[in-house]
């Protein structure tokens, strides 16, 4: 049975219920799955603050690590990219070397950068070693343009206003689940 961290920082709520959605995905498909936030960054509270802190040294300890931020300027938040900073010593012992990966988004807009975020944090586990699974079009949802949805080949996203005024719909939740789904899907068919 493979086990899954679901890492996030969440500033508004929306990337904690896009981390619950790829919990219950990965839960789905069999995974031993926790989700822990990171460290309070950037002068704001965590949206739950009940959720358990990751540390660095217990990335180690998973088969897979799915992680989710808000966008900053087209990239990951500072909170979390300040955070994978940490990992250097995890990086130099090749801890991370084939663990499977993956990564989530929100941004308060259709066009204010989910796919550069995604990339962000997909550089930053592929330097970890670690293969990448994204959201692939079995989720077709992503494809639709009745409504305006998140979702990326590269990811499960949302979108969620300036002011964090939207919330995440049935589609990007979804999506999400989708990929927590297939991140332990293809964890376990590598660890069993």
């Amino acid at each position: 049975m493979a086990k899954v961290l679901v890492l996030y920082y969440s500033h508004y709520g929306h990337i904690a219920q896009m981390a619950d959605a790829i919990a219950e995905g990965a839960r789905g498909a069999g995974a031993t799955v926790d989700v822990k936030r990171i460290p309070d960054a950037e002068g704001a509270p965590a949206a739950r603050p009940s959720d358990p802190q990751a540390t660095i040294a217990e990335l180690a300890d998973y088969d897979a690590i799915v992680v989710g931020t808000g966008t900053r300027f087209g990239r990951m938040s500072g909170a979390m990219a300040g955070f994978l900073d940490q990992a250097g010593g995890l990086w130099a012992t090749g801890a991370l070397n084939g663990k499977v990966g993956g990564a989530f988004v929100s941004t308060a807009s259709q066009h204010g950068g989910q796919e550069t975020t995604l990339f962000s944090i997909i550089t930053n586990l592929l330097h970890f070693g670690m293969t990448i699974v994204g959201l692939d079009y079995g989720h077709a949802g992503q494809m639709g343009f009745a409504e305006v949805v998140g979702g990326a080949p590269y990811g499960a996203t949302t979108i969620a206003g300036g002011q964090g005024e939207r919330q995440p719909s049935k589609i990007d939740l979804d999506g999400a689940r989708y990929q927590g789904r297939r991140v332990a899907e293809v964890a376990t068919r590598l660890f069993g």
